[in-house]
């Protein structure tokens, strides 16, 4: 029937269904026709399945991010709360997030929520997800601000110490660091050493600064001694960049100097032209 809706020509199916055969139809009272049956498109699995990944994906991934660091921020310090908040996150992903959640940890160091961090680092972790240097830098010096030392200390030697030939100096540094504010000047020697012993030489003079103050603070003078005759190029080089760059500060200030008193001789010139 043109123009009718469905349910309204199902109306009309019932009314002539019960009229048949009655030469005085009359129409059929209000409620009087069989039930219905409502049907929710929610309570169908696959149907549901299909809204919930639409759903996810109607929000952008910059909400996502807001959104979940948020969560994390107002959450109680409990491992439980944390890491549930992380699997019901994902669960809108067909893959991994790792980008979103490494902004996510970066969002969390910003406001200085060292402990969250670590949970979202470890929770990363624990799904053999982000298992990289920059991953573990990220947690060492997390563990460091949440006064957690030791526990660094535990991570390095499982995680990163076996592989002392080729770790990047920016964790190493980080390390050293760590050992060195801590006062746990025997672990820091150690590692140097052990890094001596693949021949690999500190980038930088604050590095072999933190190893010859430990190792008198140790009152191992004759390493000390060794140490800075070994690596005193290193100061060498770093004063020898250090007078350069004075020098041409120097330079460049005298030019600007030259500069701005031709400018104030030709003015005076001009000005004497013109009277």
């Amino acid at each position: 029937m043109r123009g009718c809706s469905f349910a309204t020509y199902e109306g009309i199916k019932g009314f002539h269904s019960s009229s048949h055969g009655d030469s005085n139809p009359r129409p059929m009272a209000p409620g009087s026709g069989p039930p219905t049956t409502q049907v929710n498109p929610l309570s169908q699995p696959n149907v549901g399945g299909i809204l919930k990944h639409q759903i996810g994906q109607n929000v952008s991934r910059k909400d996502k991010v807001q959104f979940l660091v948020t969560t994390l921020i107002d959450l109680k310090d409990s491992k439980e709360a944390v890491y549930g908040t992380l699997d019901a996150w994902v669960a809108w992903e067909q893959k991994f997030p790792i980008g979103p959640l490494k902004n996510v940890i970066l969002a969390l160091e910003k406001e200085y929520q060292w402990h969250k961090v670590i949970q979202v680092i470890k929770w990363m972790l624990s799904k053999g997800q982000g298992n990289t240097m920059g991953t573990y830098v990220q947690l060492i010096r997390a563990l460091d601000m949440d006064n957690r030392a030791e526990e660094a200390h535990q991570f390095w030697v499982k995680k990163v110490s076996v592989d002392l030939h080729s770790v990047p100096w920016q964790l190493c540094r980080l390390m050293l660091s760590v050992y060195y504010r801590n006062n746990m000047l025997e672990n820091l020697v150690k590692l140097f050493k052990g890094l001596e012993a693949f021949d690999r030489k500190p980038p930088e003079k604050s590095i072999v600064q933190r190893v010859v103050d430990a190792y008198e603070m140790l009152g191992l003078l004759e390493e000390k001694e060794r140490v800075l005759e070994k690596y005193k190029d290193i100061y060498t080089k770093t004063q020898t960049g250090h007078k350069k760059s004075k020098e041409a500060s120097v330079k460049k200030k005298k030019k600007s100097e030259k500069r701005r008193q031709t400018s104030a001789s030709d003015s005076i010139v001009g000005t004497m032209d013109d009277t």
